[in-house]
């Protein structure tokens, strides 16, 4: 059921209890996670943090814990599936359940008792009505009582019956027809899955409905936004809008910060809405480095080929950059040239077919020394998470990425941009790889590319949210470098080594890259229909149901399946 008031039926109920936060690990679900804490910390709530980054984990935590808790919190988990189904709790166990993930199971929604979905109604979520999905057994159960009176009539018993048979009938193709549109609706509502409003962003809207926002909860709501961003999971169209929803707060929160004593002090903190250049990490980085490891700007300028490597010498000739300058860190370049850099790379890039060189977003200040830009945050918080090192555990690394968003730990932050900065090269220098011996190959409905064992930096790509980023990377890259006009419209099936132990891949869906692009992702539902057609072997574990882990054996007759499927 659809929580109407976040403060009086989710807060002041669990404010007196233990409650179990369950949380996914992505970058807007640990921005989330901030924000509840933060408010539990004022009002001493007590609760334990169990980080899940699959259902076999939730399935596993949740037994462990069912006894001592009656309170449940979800975040960027539990929305899109059954959750009674696959958790079997006691009838007087609650889940409260903040997720992004669309669309949301429909006994979920209709289950009143037991699960509260903490989910802004205003996303466009089409859920079908209830009479269309549930019918009550009652009904079908009601004719068939006593046949007949002792003492009528031959004649009319024989009559009597052959009306009860015909209504029988007639009641059975009436639940056959029904049966069969209760199919089509939820196919059609089940078909795409997609993401809404940031969780982050609802959390926070609790905390100013409850007149708790502080300053840091409103960054971490920004750095949550602008995950779903930088990961492409929300439209142009609703980033602007939600975008513009934040700034409403920024200007509240610096308006009302602008008389206390310490607005200029050494711990102060200030957030400032920016129309940044969209260039991943460049004020940590050289702008050089940065210009070739974005993949707007690697794509547009082909830089896996000798033409477009010119071509980025043409394009800084025309800013009137010195390479000397460009290829030193950017904290180093001369004062001069970074007054205006930003409004002379967006027209020298107007001039090389590029106009959203410049991106809405926000920065922040601490003292007068660290400045970040919000993607900055996101692709540091996302590597520590994803760190492949062998010593850290799934556990220990979310516990850094958690530390990196307070503004006490920067150390952890500059440690998460180096290892970002390592994520980024990789994955351009796969594309490279991948576009220049042709890995991409037309199965017909979609495209198919698979990383081998043994491909430099591999390990890094066996995590699926830098498997789905470098599959989303690579895809815009492969349209601007294709001539066929056919597979600039296809979407992208991609594998890559997940465990050589026991032989498997990991497997990801991505949506075809156009402007008009909703960004919604059929591939959820097309995997687990040829994975049952097929008896292959895979474990549909991520909280995208557009990620997998496959059999490699199995892969040749899965991707048929797949074929025929969407032929």
């Amino acid at each position: 059921m659809f929580v109407s008031d976040f403060r009086k039926e989710f807060y002041e109920v669990v404010q007196n209890q233990r409650v179990l936060l369950f949380v996914a690990s992505d970058v807007d679900a640990l921005c989330a996670c901030k924000i509840l804490q933060a408010l539990f910390q004022c009002d001493h709530v007590q609760y334990t943090l169990v980080p899940v980054s699959g259902w076999q984990e939730l399935e596993t935590a949740f037994l462990e814990h069912k006894e001592q808790f009656h309170y449940f919190i979800l975040i960027n988990c539990g929305a899109n599936v059954d959750l009674l189904d696959i958790l079997q709790p006691d009838e007087d166990t609650v889940f409260f359940v903040c997720d992004t993930h669309r669309p949301v199971n429909v006994v979920n929604v209709y289950n009143d008792a037991q699960i509260k979905l903490l989910i802004k109604q205003d996303d466009d979520l089409e859920v079908p009505a209830y009479d269309d999905i549930f019918r009550d057994e009652e009904e079908d159960k009601e004719h068939s009582g006593n046949e007949s009176d002792e003492g009528s009539e031959p004649s009319e018993k024989r009559t009597r019956l052959e009306e009860e048979i015909a209504e029988q009938t007639l009641k059975r193709r009436k639940r056959r027809e029904w049966e069969a549109r209760r199919r089509d609706i939820l196919f059609d509502y089940e078909q795409y899955e997609y993401h809404g409003t940031s969780s982050a962003m609802v959390m926070f809207d609790l905390a100013w409905m409850m007149s708790k926002d502080l300053s840091d909860m409103l960054w971490w709501a920004i750095v949550g936004l602008t995950d779903q961003w930088v990961q492409d999971k929300i439209t142009q169209m609703k980033y602007v809008t939600d975008v513009g929803i934040l700034q409403r707060h920024v200007s509240r929160h610096n308006h009302r910060h602008e008389d206390e004593e310490h607005a200029l002090s050494v711990d102060c903190m200030r957030i400032s809405f920016e129309y940044d250049l969209c260039l991943a990490l460049y004020q940590h980085w050289s702008l050089h480095d940065s210009l070739c490891n974005t993949c707007y700007t690697a794509a547009r300028f082909k830089l896996w080929s000798l033409h477009g490597q010119k071509r980025l010498q043409e394009f800084l000739a025309d800013v009137g950059l010195p390479l000397k300058q460009v290829k030193q860190k950017f904290q180093s370049m001369d004062v001069s040239l970074k007054e205006n850099l930003r409004e002379m790379i967006e027209e020298s890039a107007n001039k090389f077919g590029m106009k959203d060189m410049r991106v809405q977003t926000f920065s922040i200040h601490f003292g007068f020394k660290h400045k970040f830009l919000a993607s900055d945050v996101v692709f540091a918080t996302m590597s520590l998470m994803e760190s492949p090192e062998k010593d850290g555990s799934g556990t220990d690394n979310f516990i850094q990425a958690l530390d990196s968003l307070s503004r006490g730990n920067l150390d952890k932050l500059y440690r998460g941009l180096e290892l970002a900065k390592q994520q980024l090269r990789a994955t351009q220098q796969t594309i490279a790889s991948c576009l220049c011996t042709n890995l991409i190959i037309s199965q017909g409905p979609f495209l198919y590319c698979s990383l081998m064992e043994g491909t430099p930096d591999v390990v890094l790509f066996s995590r699926p949210a830098a498997l789905s980023l470098l599959s989303k990377h690579l895809l815009k890259s492969f349209v601007c470098s294709t001539k066929n006009r056919r597979c600039k419209l296809l979407p992208l099936v991609m594998a890559a080594p997940l465990s050589a132990e026991q032989g498997t891949v990991t497997m990801v869906g991505i949506p075809p890259e156009t402007d008009s692009s909703d960004r919604k992702n059929f591939f959820g539902r097309a995997f687990e229909k040829a994975a049952e057609g097929t008896n292959s072997r895979t474990l549909h574990n991520h909280f995208d149901l557009s990620v997998i882990e496959l059999k490699a054996e199995d892969r040749s007759k899965f991707l048929d399946a797949l074929v025929s499927l969407l032929s």
